[in-house]
């Protein structure tokens, strides 16, 4: 092959339950992924060597070197099947970086898809799921799509039954926030508070029954009022801005609305497609989506 490209799609998680620090650091997750219509392309075309260019959103804060997950994924995959990482990665963005969406674990999922594709590996999709973990908790969610409770750190994937479509707005926020600094702030707002930050301390998460059923049934009603985010107190402590954007869309006509992930990137829930082109116009830099959305997609 000369070339082949895979689109990979945006996520927002419709409840992140966070549990308490584990010794290793981490921590147990109940999160409902759910895969919007906000995508990032990746093209992998031969070359001498690994390369990694950009295009698009926030393509200044793109790394171009070893470090980019797409990268990270071109090498573990070529490591697994005994080959060369011999090829030039090509990443159109237009999921915000550092934004809450998974970003770049979409780009590493397309990666992993499209270097399979281009060397011919033929990986079995369990596989490529098992690499898919190792390189990061939100990168599985990535490939699959659709919508599934993660549990773990987010990377043990069950799918959910999606019973109609959800209407979205993401309202994108200036620079980026540090994950691994929001859930730091999200132990020590818990300190705060006169509680435990612990694992062996706070009970495990799990996922919440209405929420489940609200996407089963499609109820944008319903999945409104069940939206939660353990980390959005830290992201909004650490980005105090956060709290206008998000009263500005419910006053635009959200039906609910929430950091989307660790944020800095604010999701809102619409009643209706033609709803959310009048919230994203309560915004400087806003995209309407739909859910749920394909995983990675060789186009």
């Amino acid at each position: 092959m000369s070339a082949v490209t895979v689109r990979v799609p945006a996520k927002v998680n419709v409840q992140l339950s966070v549990g308490g620090r584990r010794p290793d650091g981490f921590h147990d997750l109940a999160t409902v992924f759910l895969a919007v219509g906000l995508y990032d392309h990746v093209t992998a075309a031969p070359a001498e060597g690994l390369r990694i260019t950009a295009a698009g959103r926030d393509v200044d804060r793109v790394p171009l070197d070893g470090t980019n997950l797409a990268a990270r994924a071109a090498v573990a995959l070529a490591k697994r099947y005994g080959v060369e990482p011999d090829v030039h990665l090509h990443i159109d963005k237009d999921i915000p970086v550092a934004g809450g969406m998974a970003g770049g674990s979409a780009d590493a999922a397309g990666a992993l898809v499209a270097c399979d594709a281009l060397w011919g590996l033929g990986a079995p999709r369990e596989e490529l799921l098992a690499l898919c973990a190792e390189l990061g908790s939100d990168v599985p969610f990535s490939l699959a799509g659709g919508a599934a409770l993660g549990t773990g750190r987010g990377e043990i994937l069950t799918p959910l039954e999606v019973g109609g479509e959800f209407h979205w707005v993401f309202a994108v926020a200036e620079g980026g926030l540090s994950t691994p600094e929001v859930y730091r702030e999200c132990d020590r707002l818990r300190r705060a508070d006169g509680g435990s930050d612990l694992a062996s301390d706070l009970p495990a998460p799990g996922a919440d029954a209405a929420l489940v059923a609200a996407l089963r049934e499609g109820s944008a009603a319903g999945l409104a009022s069940a939206l939660s985010n353990d980390l959005q107190a830290a992201s909004v402590a650490l980005r105090p801005a956060l709290a206008d954007t998000l009263a500005t869309g419910l006053a635009a006509g959200a039906l609910a609305a929430l950091v989307s992930g660790s944020g800095p990137t604010c999701a809102f829930l619409a009643p209706s497609a033609g709803a959310a082109t009048t919230l994203a116009a309560a915004f400087p830099a806003a995209y309407p989506a739909l859910s749920p959305a394909p995983g990675a997609t060789l186009l």
